[in-house]
């Protein structure tokens, strides 16, 4: 068993964009044998770019989190913390909070960004 956490636009391709994943990424998100975590960010996140109009989704993102079989992580006071530990390589405040949780948690991050890998974090590429 493997541990992974998506990030906001792997978690959406996840929702309406299944073909944006390679294979290998679709294999390992509905693997059951695998723990897939939707962070409090990804909602946190998706809530203000809906709420500015930048984006378009559903109102019940909870649901579809457990719907989808997901495991939900809080950030914990230690995620807070953590951050002050973390090089500005990254001025992405929900992405800096998903490296942190990716870390304290010993979990694999499944992304396309570019700056994410060049933190000390496990990454996989989404496509």
């Amino acid at each position: 068993m493997s541990r992974y956490l998506l990030d906001t636009h792997t978690f959406l391709y996840c929702l309406f964009g299944v073909d944006k994943l390679s294979p290998g990424c679709k294999d390992i998100i509905t693997d059951p044998e695998n723990d897939i975590f939707v962070s409090s960010v990804n909602l946190w996140e998706i809530s203000i770019k809906k709420s500015i109009g930048k984006l378009q989704a559903p109102e019940d993102m909870v649901s579809i989190v457990e719907e989808k079989g997901f495991l939900g992580l809080p950030i914990s006071l230690e995620d807070g913390q953590s951050i002050l530990d973390l090089p500005l390589l990254h001025k992405d405040p929900f992405d800096r909070m998903l490296i942190v949780q990716a870390k304290n948690n010993k979990l694999t991050i499944i992304t396309n960004d570019k700056v994410i890998p060049t933190y000390d974090v496990k990454t996989m590429s989404a496509s």
